[in-house]
């Protein structure tokens, strides 16, 4: 693995991590219809995350471009998670604003 790739791939795999958790943990709020958005985005953001961490660990020459795109979709998950109190939500909203900036980072 290339060691330029290791702090991002690490954060990538926090994020999916953190994406799983989130997703699962909305399943089982009593208001899930407001919740709906929210899970599809974690479900979204943890693979594409997993998938840039795959491509980084192979040096592949498409790593630079997922990544471009996997901070998009953390930002982007980040943000709705953030609009909610639950814990899972708010850590789930960190670990993607890391890799969003750690992706948008390796993507410049």
């Amino acid at each position: 693995m290339s060691e330029q790739y290791a702090d991002c791939i690490e954060a990538c795999y926090r994020c999916a991590a953190a994406c799983d958790f989130c997703a699962a943990s909305c399943l089982k709020e009593e208001q899930l219809d407001m919740m709906r958005e929210c899970v599809r985005l974690d479900i979204q953001c943890a693979n594409i995350c997993r998938l840039a961490a795959q491509l980084m660990t192979m040096n592949s020459e498409f790593a630079s471009s997922l990544c471009k795109i996997c901070a998009q979709v953390c930002q982007k998950c980040g943000e709705e998670c953030g609009k909610h109190q639950a814990s899972h939500c708010q850590d789930c909203s960190e670990a993607c604003m890391n890799c969003a900036k750690a992706c948008g980072n390796m993507a410049a």
